[in-house]
């Protein structure tokens, strides 16, 4: 037997060296790892777009071909149903060619422009959010709203089917406010944008006789959805907030801070209608938050005076007296039919009453004696 047939056993396997201990490694050697890591994560949402982006490109085309050739032959569903049948069995390992999936496609087609659906949002929205987008919207600019927002807020297909139901392009920045007039022009539209009018909390399971409390429980009891509801960047702080002002303690009822706006953002709930007595109590809230919360660098603090009901002319010229940042806005368990367009447009603002009243001075005082 030579020196070969000699050789044990365990000689035969592979020998890995030893993973070295992290702590005789370079200090600098965690920032390689995370650099690394960030770029394989970063490498790993790109490719998943570059996919997503694919499929719906195919998916538009798949529907213009079907389109074309209804067009030019006439043909009607029963052909739909035996090509989902054939892809199907062509494609066993693939999904998504069911007769329904393949209506959809040519829906998609139907109502966006092969330019549309290169770029974003559109691109980069997966498939059953474009789905969402077809079954609940029919006006073009209204789908690409809800896409630009569901694409820049990071929002699931079910959160984007209930910010439709809820009719959120409608509701979004229409919180009555005195922003243009108290804050940069830079500013004033973006935390306009940022508000909501009403803010819809049909999470909520109300007793009748409910009272601010129950209703600031329940909005912490569901704090996920109230954060999702108030919209991006929010943070909860804390539920009636000790604040130490000279002796005196004071306790606003919630208390965020919205890292886009780099501004906290104090939350007066009120169950019943807005009176202008509820504004000097909130700001005397977000200065104590300033002095005692903010750190250098924040911006001031807004508040927001949430109410069952308003008077929007009431909150306008309630406004007009504070220097404070304050956006009042009505809250509720359900969104409610809006009021016919042409009665809507027909209530005058504040400007209209005033330049209206104006015209009467002028034709008074011109009127012949």
């Amino acid at each position: 037997m030579n020196s070969q047939d000699n050789t044990s056993a365990s000689d035969n396997f592979v020998r890995f060296a030893s993973t070295p201990p992290a702590a005789g490694l370079p200090e600098w050697y965690p920032m390689l790892l995370n650099s690394i890591s960030d770029r394989i994560s970063q490498g790993q949402r790109q490719a998943a777009l570059a996919v997503n982006q694919e499929l719906i490109n195919a998916y538009w085309h798949i529907g213009r071909d079907i389109i074309d050739r209804q067009s030019q032959q006439g043909w009607g569903t029963k052909v739909i149903d035996r090509l989902s049948a054939d892809l199907r069995d062509r494609y066993r390992d693939v999904k998504g060619f069911s007769p329904r999936n393949l209506k959809y496609m040519r829906t998609l087609a139907g109502v966006w422009t092969a330019e549309a659906i290169v770029q974003a949002p559109l691109a980069q929205l997966p498939w059953y959010h474009h789905i969402a987008l077809l079954e609940k919207l029919s006006e073009e600019s209204t789908r690409m709203w809800y896409a630009h927002a569901a694409l820049v807020e990071g929002w699931s297909r079910n959160h984007l089917v209930r910010q439709v139901e809820t009719r959120l392009h409608e509701r979004s920045g229409q919180a009555t406010s005195n922003f243009n007039t108290v804050l940069p022009s830079s500013a004033s539209s973006v935390v306009q944008e940022a508000t909501k009018d009403p803010y819809v909390f049909d999470f909520l399971d109300l007793t009748d006789s409910h009272n601010e409390r129950e209703l600031e429980g329940q909005l912490l009891q569901h704090v996920e959805r109230f954060l999702l509801e108030l919209g991006q960047g929010f943070a909860f702080v804390g539920r009636q907030l000790r604040l130490d002002v000279a002796g005196d303690e004071f306790f606003p009822d919630l208390v965020f801070y919205n890292f886009i706006l780099r501004r906290f953002v104090v939350v007066e709930l009120k169950v019943g209608k807005f009176e202008p007595g509820h504004l000097g109590q909130l700001g005397m809230y977000m200065s104590a938050v300033d002095d005692l919360l903010a750190q250098p660098g924040d911006e001031p603090t807004i508040g927001l005076l949430l109410c069952k009901t308003k008077y929007s002319v009431v909150a306008e010229y309630a406004l007009r007296g504070f220097h404070s940042p304050i956006g009042v806005a009505e809250w509720a368990t359900e969104i409610k039919d809006s009021l016919p367009e042409n009665v809507s447009r027909s209530l005058p603002s504040i400007s209209e009453l005033e330049a209206e009243l104006a015209a009467a001075d002028i034709a008074t005082n011109d009127r012949p004696e």
